[in-house]
């Protein structure tokens, strides 16, 4: 009787999967145009909706892609992915306007954040790396060298209080040779460690 029971309950969870599986694709579907090679209209089962290109039933060329959540992109794709030029704006208002490789920010770009933070420069695999421009909220700006998403590299920081530094950075933080010139004028030099002053250096 146990093992009737058992096997009664297996073969409810077995239905129950299937419908799960079967109704994940129902909701999957062109409802417009044409969605394999042509200009169509597909609502996925994730909520999401693409309106644009396709070939060989992939999203490539020209299309807009609006997320469930609210966020929308609009521009080049290719193989289903994001690719080539293209605008995401976030539901929390962040927006990139720039170059996408693989579905990930990739090249030249410009970010604005909602809490007025921006980025000018370019970018790798979603994070900020190469040459760029970061201007803060605070009245902070930085120019030259990211890597991973952090200043690495040589830049120049010019602080909201007047002062700036121009040097070497690491992971975000000034760290080697640098120099740090005061409001007054005043200059100090020397070898930096995780954004702390250096205890030998020469002051002018």
């Amino acid at each position: 009787m146990k093992g009737r029971s058992s096997m009664f309950l297996f073969k409810i969870i077995l239905q129950v999967v299937f419908f799960l599986y079967a109704t994940s694709f129902a909701y999957s579907e062109c409802i417009e145009g044409n969605c394999s090679n042509g200009y169509g209209t597909y609502t996925f089962a994730n909520g999401g909706k693409y309106v644009g290109d396709w070939k060989d039933g992939k999203l490539t060329g020209q299309g807009t892609y609006t997320f469930a959540n609210g966020g929308k992109y609009v521009g080049e794709w290719k193989d289903g992915e994001e690719n080539g030029k293209g605008t995401f704006v976030s539901p929390q208002g962040v927006k990139y306007v720039g170059e996408f490789r693989d579905g990930k920010k990739h090249g030249q770009g410009t970010c604005t954040y909602s809490n007025g933070d921006k980025y000018v420069g370019g970018w790798k695999d979603d994070k900020m790396h190469g040459q760029g421009t970061g201007t803060w909220a605070n009245g902070d700006k930085y120019v030259g060298e990211w890597k991973d998403g952090k200043e690495n590299g040589q830049g120049a920081n010019t602080y909201a209080n007047g002062s700036k530094y121009v040097g070497e950075w690491k992971d975000g933080k000034q760290h080697g040779q640098g120099t740090l010139t005061s409001p007054d004028g005043s200059q100090y030099s020397g070898e930096w460690e995780n954004d702390k002053m250096p205890l030998k250096g020469s002051e002018q």
